[in-house]
Parts: C-alpha cells; sequence; structure tokens
C-alpha cells in the first residue's frame, strides 16, 4: 500500500474535495499541506453539501484523523467558524480528530487589508486574490516576521514579533492610504482566540512519523491546482504557495520517501478564476453553456470561473512537473450532448508549433491552441458508476485525453455525489 498526494492538475477547482473524501475511505490520515482559506473544496453526500476551506476533505468521515500542516496559513478565526458551520451539520470535530501543526504561520486581519489594497492599486493588472491575505502572510513567513501557532502559548514573544510585523505593514498601508493597525488591539484579539485554537495545535511532524512506522495509510490533500503553483504556474497569476505533490513532504514534515503515488484531478473542460491566461478560453455562448452547466462559481468567493475547453498541453505540463502517476477526470457529465468537442494537443507561436506553454507573459498572452476533434455524445453520463456504462464516444475522449497528457486516467467522477464514481486502479496499491 501507499501513501498518496491528491493535487490539481488545472488552475484549481477540479473537483478535489469530492476525491479527497471518496478516497479517505481507506486513509487513515487525510493531510492538507499548503495553501490557506481562500481555496474551497465542496463535498455533496447523501444530498448535504458542505464547503470546506481550511479543513481537510476528511473531516467528514467518521474514524479518520484530519491534519492542518505547516505548509498552511492559518486564520484562527476562520478555522473555529467553519469548525462550528460543519459541526451544525452533524460533523463531529474536536482535538480527537483534528490537529493543526504548531509551526503554522498565522493569518491577521492586517494581512487581508494588505492584499485588498495591493489588489486596489493595481487595477486593471490585479492578480485575481481572494482578498484574505494569504499572499502577504507567506511573504511574513519568508521574511521571518510571520507570527505562528506556536508564539500563542509566549505572550511576550507574541507581543514582539507583533510590533515587528505591524512597522512594516503600517508603513504600507500608509503609502496605500489605508486604515494603519493598532498593535494593543489586534494583540488583544490574538490573545482572546488563543485559548479556543489551542487545544487542536499539535506536533503534526512527529504524529505523522508514529503513523507512517504504524503503517497507517496517509492521504495528503492539495489546495488549487498546479497551473497556479509559485514556481511552475502561470506566473504572476498564481498563489503563494508551491502547490505541486512535491511540497506535501516539506508543508507537512514528513520524509519525500512517505510519499508514494500522485493523483492528478482534472476536469473534462477547463475552468480558471481571476486574471492571467488562458488559452482556451471561450468567451461566447460554449463558455456560458460549460459555466451554467458545471455551476461554475468559486466555492470560496462566489465569483464566476472563465470557462473554456479542455487543455492538454497544460494539464501534460503539470504531469511532468508535479510527477503525477494518474489522473481522475471530473466533471464529463457535464459534456454530455455535445455534438463535437475539442482538445487543445499544442500551440503556435509566432508561426511556430510548441508543445509547451512559455513562462514569459507576453508569450503566453500569444498562443494560439491547436485543437484535435473529438466526436460527442448523446447518452446521459451523469451518476454513471460503471465503465462498462459510458457510451462509446465518451470512452474515445477519455483515451484520446490519455494519449496527449501521457498519463492514465485511473478513476472518473460521474456528478458530485460521493458514490458517483468509477475506480480503474486503485492509487493506494502497487
Amino acid at each position: 500500500m501507499k501513501n498518496v498526494v491528491v493535487v490539481g492538475a488545472q488552475w484549481g477547482d477540479e473537483g478535489k474535495g469530492k476525491i479527497v473524501d471518496w478516497l479517505s475511505y481507506r486513509a487513515d490520515i487525510v493531510v492538507r499541506y499548503q495553501g490557506g482559506h481562500n481555496a474551497g473544496h465542496t463535498l455533496v453526500i447523501d444530498g448535504v453539501e458542505y464547503k470546506l476551506s481550511l479543513l481537510p476533505s476528511g473531516v467528514v468521515r467518521p474514524g479518520k484523523l484530519s491534519v492542518i500542516g505547516n505548509g498552511v496559513v492559518v486564520d484562527p478565526w476562520h478555522l473555529l467558524k467553519e469548525i462550528e458551520t460543519v459541526r451544525a451539520k452533524g460533523v463531529a470535530v474536536s482535538p480527537e480528530n483534528l490537529v493543526v501543526a504548531e509551526n503554522c504561520p498565522i493569518i491577521l486581519p492586517v494581512h487581508g487589508a494588505i492584499d485588498r489594497a495591493r489588489e486596489a492599486a493595481r487595477g486593471d493588472a490585479k492578480i485575481g486574490t481572494t482578498g484574505r491575505g494569504i499572499g502577504p502572510a507567506y511573504e511574513d513567513k519568508v521574511a521571518r516576521r510571520a507570527i505562528r501557532l506556536c508564539d500563542l502559548a509566549e505572550p511576550a514573544v507574541l507581543r514582539a514579533k507583533l510590533d515587528y510585523m505591524l512597522l512594516h505593514h503600517n508603513a504600507l498601508l500608509r503609502g496605500f492610504g489605508a486604515e494603519e493597525f493598532n498593535a494593543d488591539a489586534v494583540f488583544k484579539d490574538i490573545m482572546e482566540v488563543a485559548p479556543k485554537i489551542a487545544p487542536y495545535i499539535g506536533v503534526v511532524w512527529s504524529r505523522l512519523e508514529a503513523a507512517r512506522k504504524e503503517g497507517k495509510l496517509i492521504l495528503f490533500e492539495g489546495a488549487q491546482g498546479a497551473l497556479l503553483d509559485i514556481d511552475h504556474g502561470t506566473y504572476p497569476y498564481v498563489t503563494s504557495s508551491n502547490t505541486v505533490a512535491a511540497n506535501a513532504a516539506t508543508g507537512s514534515g514528513i520524509g519525500m520517501r512517505a510519499i508514494g503515488r500522485t493523483l492528478g484531478i482534472c476536469k473534462a473542460y477547463t475552468t480558471r478564476v481571476g486574471s492571467g491566461p488562458f488559452p482556451t478560453e471561450d468567451k461566447g455562448e460554449l463558455g456560458e453553456l460549460l459555466g451554467s452547466r458545471g455551476k461554475e462559481f468559486g466555492t470560496v468567493t462566489g465569483r464566476k470561473r472563465r470557462c473554456g475547453w479542455l487543455d492538454a498541453v497544460l494539464v501534460r505540463q503539470a504531469v511532468k512537473t508535479g510527477g503525477i502517476d494518474g489522473i481522475a477526470l471530473t466533471k464529463l457529465d457535464i459534456l454530455d450532448g455535445f455534438k463535437e468537442l475539442k482538445i487543445c494537443r499544442a500551440y503556435k507561436l509566432d508561426g511556430k508549433e510548441i508543445d509547451y506553454l512559455p513562462a514569459g507573459q507576453e508569450a503566453q498572452a500569444k498562443v494560439e491552441p491547436i485543437y484535435d476533434i473529438c466526436d460527442g455524445w448523446e447518452e446521459n453520463t451523469r451518476g454513471v458508476r460503471s465503465w462498462a456504462e459510458l457510451p462509446s464516444r465518451a470512452l474515445k475522449y477519455i483515451r484520446r485525453i490519455e494519449e496527449l497528457i501521457e498519463a492514465p486516467v485511473i478513476l472518473l467522477s460521474t456528478s458530485p455525489e460521493r458514490d458517483d464514481t468509477i475506480l480503474m486502479k486503485d492509487p493506494f496499491e502497487d
């Protein structure tokens, strides 16, 4: 048996929440290893919808340990609110089944203020962040001025760090003409939330190492997608962390050898939230149709997603940079009834055909998709739970995707419901 990392193979919103939830029945521990509460997962279980953004998707399954690793930036107020929200729907969450790494950086209200002020100053060149402070919190981590969860137990240290942090951030806010933060008020707010979050704080790396020695199965859950990776994504229109599977080890404190297999999640078409390049985007009727059928609105922000045809060039690139062993294909049912389907197999740039997305911003904006045309199908695939029941043309579409992305489709999702899933190969098994 192998531990598995689940990553998005596009720009996020691929349906990772459902897949992680579905796989978590096999795992003993589910670990979230990067991102913040800017990344949302929607689960639908027996008709009940759960919207998660910080809690690992495995939290809805009884008997599983959910872990928030050190690679995550944590807004303690949001985490407590999310815990109460899922409790109200009958999900038991306690320090017995949720542990948060003591070395997680904390997101403070000042981080959100900086985030929003920057976006406003960028005007039409905005990145498209959620404005929740994730980027500024990661900046503080790298600049060695972050306040971490472990600091909540050391008020004197925390206060000194807070003064130093606000010296920096208030200068920025002053420059933007925005309201500055008072250190005494912020310190008071942190001290009020500290005892509420303290029971969940633990030494995650040690817990995971003990679990590894005991032979327990660990499922690592990434947020966003590979194309939003700070190094390998469509920079600068990316998130502030490494979203690829290699960060599962760093972001949780477990050794690389504990990572066994990487499962990439990919929609049967492509979507993107916010600004940045999108070679296969359709701004006309097709994009509107995909968006309405697929209910393409952000879980966290409610923003409408941009939609277009499947871009196999980008998914193939994500497969290579992310070490993806197999793909879980989601939302195939959204394509039911299309007479023909397109898959981008390559790009044209300055009259030449290329098989990758270049790093330069101007080059990314100029690439033109080169499409393969596939026959669509009239049959209904929603809720299908057997490979044999799929229309022959849907099977051909899947096979062509496999050829172009150079990775097998080992799992297929045909609706948001947990059990509407077809498994071709168990990612936990050799």
